[in-house]
């Protein structure tokens, strides 16, 4: 059976952690999302603050920094954040809306697959979204450009049709 495995956070709580615009800030993001609750928010955080950190390590002029360069900027392009052509410094701009922009419920919702960010991730967590035919029921899973394209519904599920999120919007705003 061997050591069982030690489960570590995978956020950092903010400093300012009562600080009311920041709660704000969050809370809207949020809700614009449809997270469950601040630790999700803050794992994104982390991981962006992780990022910048990695990208100001290699602005520094460390040695031998040229491969750690060019993993950082492959696995940035291949999930989508980034763009080939994006220099280093641009990276230290990105923010939480690009990372949340790539997770499995965000992108199953402006799929039309579903009629809002709460459905989405219910979806996802009931098992009716797949990748290429592979069952999710992690709404947090980073989407890759490849497999974008091959999100479906795994289970057989009846939504009514809904258009883009944009065109929806579009509707209303007529209406």
């Amino acid at each position: 059976m061997g050591a069982p495995k030690r489960n570590r956070k995978k956020f950092d709580k903010p400093k300012d952690i009562w600080n009311l615009t920041r709660i704000n800030a969050d809370n809207a993001l949020i809700k614009e999302y449809g997270l469950k609750n601040m630790s999700e928010l803050w794992k994104v955080q982390s991981e962006l603050s992780r990022i910048r950190g990695n990208v100001r390590l290699l602005l520094s002029g460390g040695v031998g920094m040229a491969n750690v360069e060019q993993a950082l900027k492959a696995r940035l392009v291949k999930l989508g954040i980034i763009s080939n052509d994006t220099e280093t410094e641009k990276i230290l701009e990105l923010n939480e809306r690009t990372i949340l922009d790539r997770r499995l419920e965000s992108v199953v919702y402006r799929n039309g697959m579903a009629r809002s960010m709460k459905q989405a991730r219910q979806l996802i967590t009931h098992g009716f979204i797949s990748i290429n035919g592979r069952k999710f029921t992690i709404p947090g899973y980073l989407v890759s450009i490849e497999e974008e394209h091959k999100i479906g519904y795994y289970k057989p599920i009846e939504i009514a049709p809904v258009s883009k999120p944009e065109e929806a919007e579009v509707e209303k705003a007529t209406n």
